[in-house]
């Protein structure tokens, strides 16, 4: 939909992702606001993205993705990493992989100790309950009544089961809810996945509120900068098919467009590093050298092993079996591609230095390479290995003034040695567990890392060669309570009126483990407080 010049609501929102949605809901559902959503990509109704085990062909298709990629990584091995983000209803949360991870509650703990008042573990649970229907029911840590359905798996395959028993006699706690009470150990990986097809943001939040008379969704509307007057915002410049228009907001503009897009938007439109703006022949408006800073991610790697009986998924990967399974997901919504088939994950300790889990280990019953083809003719299993809390930071740059130019993206993994260690350890662990009885007569031939590579110095070899994003970019509009932070408590930005930004961006520490699930949260949080709602989650 286009958009006409003078176009006035009462919140301009830009990026229809994850918080996007979130919030053009809640901030409609009484019927007093109006709201514009302005995103860059098109509709999601296609089976790439409805059907879960397609993900990998949605998250690297140009029809849906940004096709960002980071700058050579000096730590691995000078490697080019792709960074791979939604442009597309949903965002993200239309072509990631559908893992629901809250993360660690001393996670959120350590964010209010940093001084954000209000975001400990004990005020953001009301939050991630209010996101959830969970298909396991309601408790003291779970919804049943959110828009998002969040389902448990029932494990498509027994091997998963299997090896949960392997866990379990290598001394890990076996099938525990890595969502509840605590995140330690092994259990079910909760999917955002309902009937066999992707719950996404988009569908959960966005489609019951399409109808609203007071929601305007613009689709295929690039957001170039912010309008500044008088020291507040006044609504945002857009482009579309070469056409400059603007969307006035009478009360407030909120950036939503994820932890790439949102620190672009921002120094675009004169608020971040002085110097480096005005190198790019951008009028300065806030000297805020924090923008764009603050980079984070996890990165995993991979143990890849043959299996010696017939037990794995494999199989389904060949041509003649894909087109059966998708007919009958198709037919019935059930069936080998109707998981994203991460339905075991565990959380542990890499080592006895480690005051809680360092490391995420998940289970695939498959063998693949990065792009989901397969590896083999026969049968093989997987896991990745990724660090929860990782210490190397990059950032996010302009490279021109141009709203269609890719900014410039280093993340510098690995650049801190205590990042690697959780990742080397992690695979001996692994390497522990597939021995146990429950798994060992499996065992076939180790393809990654290879069992020649046993040293600290072999493992770190092969982790720098083979590590790759788990696709988690957050924290370059750190929230925080100091002078120097990119936004303050409430996500409002430093030095502007008028002017929020609400996704992963403003994270001040990432999250130990996949990190849609938090934006959920932080967003039902933030729509709250633009509201002016205090629910006493206290």
């Amino acid at each position: 939909m286009g958009v006409t010049a003078g176009e006035e609501f009462d919140y301009v929102i830009v990026g229809a992702g994850t918080a996007g949605c979130v919030l053009a809901n809640r901030l409609t559902e009484d019927g007093k606001a109006t709201v514009a959503l302005i995103e860059a990509g098109s509709s999601d109704a296609h089976p790439y993205i409805t059907m879960p085990a397609a993900f990998t062909y949605a998250i690297s298709s140009d029809r849906f993705d940004w096709g960002y990629s980071s700058a050579p990584e000096p730590h691995l091995d000078g490697r080019a990493i792709p960074c791979p983000r939604g442009r597309v209803l949903g965002g993200s949360s239309s072509v990631n992989a559908m893992a629901f991870v809250r993360g660690q509650h001393r996670d959120y703990d350590e964010w209010a100790a940093g001084g954000l008042v209000g975001w400990a573990w004990a005020d953001c649970l009301p939050y991630f309950k209010r996101v959830e229907t969970f298909s396991g029911g309601a408790d003291a840590l779970r919804g049943d009544d959110g828009p998002l359905h969040v389902t448990r798996p029932i494990y498509s395959t027994p091997l998963n089961a299997r090896f949960l028993a392997a866990c379990a006699e290598a001394g890990y706690r076996p099938g525990i809810d890595t969502n509840g009470a605590s995140q330690e150990g092994f259990g079910p990986m909760d999917q955002t996945i309902h009937h066999g097809r992707r719950e996404s943001a988009a569908r959960a939040y966005l489609a019951p509120a399409k109808s609203r008379a007071n929601l305007r969704i613009f689709t295929s509307v690039l957001a170039d900068r912010v309008r500044l007057e008088g020291g507040r915002a006044a609504g945002v410049e857009v482009l579309r098919d070469g056409r400059r228009s603007a969307v006035t907001a009478r009360r407030e503009v909120i950036l939503s467009a994820g932890a790439i897009g949102s620190p672009a938007i921002l120094q675009r439109s004169g608020i971040g590093d002085a110097s480096a703006l005005r190198s790019l022949g951008i009028s300065v408006a806030v000297d805020r050298p924090a923008v764009g800073r603050d980079l984070q991610d996890h990165v995993d790697v991979s143990f890849k092993q043959i299996a010696m009986e017939p037990v794995t998924v494999s199989p389904e990967l060949r041509l003649r079996n894909k087109a059966r399974a998708f007919l009958r997901w198709w037919l019935f919504k059930t069936g080998p591609v109707a998981t994203n088939h991460f339905e075991v994950a565990g959380y542990i300790r890499s080592s006895a230095a480690a005051d809680r889990p360092d490391v995420q280990i998940c289970f695939i019953p498959l063998l693949v390479d990065v792009h989901g083809k397969p590896v083999g003719a026969g049968h093989g299993y997987q896991m990745t290995i990724m660090g929860l809390r990782p210490a190397s930071r990059g950032a996010v740059t302009l490279t021109s003034a141009d709203p269609a130019a890719a900014p410039g993206i280093l993340f510098n993994y690995l650049s801190r040695e205590e990042d690697i260690a959780p990742l080397r350890d992690g695979i001996r662990r692994v390497r522990e567990i597939v021995e146990q009885p429950a798994f060992a007569s499996l065992k076939g031939q180790e393809l990654e890392p290879g069992e020649a590579l046993q040293s600290d110095r072999e493992l770190d070899g092969f982790i720098r060669q083979t590590a790759k994003s788990t696709h988690h970019p957050c924290g370059t509009c750190r929230m925080g309570a100091d002078a120097g932070s990119v936004v303050d408590p409430q996500a409002r930005v430093r030095g502007v009126a008028g002017l929020r930004v609400v996704d992963a961006s403003i994270m001040p520490r990432i999250t130990s483990g996949n990190i849609n699930a938090p934006v959920f949260m932080l967003a039902e949080k933030l729509a709250d407080a633009i509201r002016g709602i205090d629910r006493g989650a206290r």
